[in-house]
Parts: C-alpha cells; sequence; structure tokens
C-alpha cells in the first residue's frame, strides 16, 4: 500500500475541496529514495505561487490545488488540477515508476477538471493553468484570452 489514502491525506483533500476552509494546495512525497510509500508533505494557502516554491527538483510530487477565475464580472469559478510533479534530477528509476505509482494517488484525489504534468515551476503559471482550465471547462467567456 502506497500510503495515498493516509487519514492525513483525506484530510489535506477534503480541506482543499471544501469552500469553508483557507487550504488551497496539499503536496503529497514519497518517504525515501526507494520504495512507494507515500506521505503529506505540506499545505498552503498561496495557491499555485506558493506550491511552486515547495517542490523538489530531485523528487517526483503529487499536488492538488484548487484555483478560482473569473469568467467575467459576473461569475467565478472554482476548478481543481492535479499536478504529477517529476523532478529534473530525479533518479530514473523513480521516474519510470511514476505511470504505475501516480494510479494510486489518482484514486484518491480523484475529482479534477485537468492533470498537468510539470518538470520545470515555469509549467505552473497561473495564467497557463486557467487557459487549459477554460478550454477543458467548454465555455471561454474571454475569446481564448487567459
Amino acid at each position: 500500500m502506497s500510503g495515498a489514502d493516509s487519514p492525513e491525506i483525506l484530510a489535506a483533500y477534503d480541506a482543499v475541496r471544501s469552500d469553508k476552509d483557507e487550504t488551497n494546495w496539499l503536496l503529497i512525497s514519497y518517504v525515501g529514495e526507494t520504495g512507494n510509500k507515500l506521505v503529506l508533505s505540506k499545505t498552503g494557502t498561496g495557491g499555485l505561487a506558493e506550491l511552486a516554491g515547495e517542490l523538489d527538483d530531485g523528487q517526483v510530487q503529487y499536488a492538488y490545488v484548487r484555483v478560482e477565475y473569473a469568467n467575467d464580472a459576473e461569475s467565478k469559478r472554482i476548478k481543481f488540477v492535479l499536478i504529477v510533479w517529476i523532478g529534473r534530477n530525479t533518479k530514473i528509476m523513480r521516474k519510470a515508476r511514476v505511470s504505475i505509482e501516480a494510479g494510486a494517488v489518482k484514486k484518491v484525489l480523484s475529482h479534477y477538471s485537468v492533470q498537468v504534468d510539470a518538470d520545470d515551476k515555469r509549467d505552473l503559471d497561473t495564467d497557463e493553468i486557467v487557459a487549459k482550465l477554460r478550454k477543458a471547462g467548454g465555455a471561454d467567456y474571454n475569446g481564448g484570452r487567459g
């Protein structure tokens, strides 16, 4: 068992999804350099920018983020993003197992609009993620402009 369904991870997931909690992201990391044991490493309230600062270039990590954006002056949308982070300095065997081990994480963090696979913190630009969410959501009241 990977630990993706641990009480700590499930509680953080519920917090990110809750309209009544300020927590808007969680980060899951591996316990060690080998093995598939996962733990909740951090949560935060500072959105994508704060989360990006916590990612480790030598690890595979999984993040779940609440993103709020406006389509127009009258509407606000809330969507969720799953991020599979594969740091550029991650060991090759850990990288090779991501496709298998990510499945356990996706079963737990199951409600998301888009998945972003990233190896560079620039891949987590808020405007680009919002553009992906708009595209995935269908209606785009900005004519394709972020």
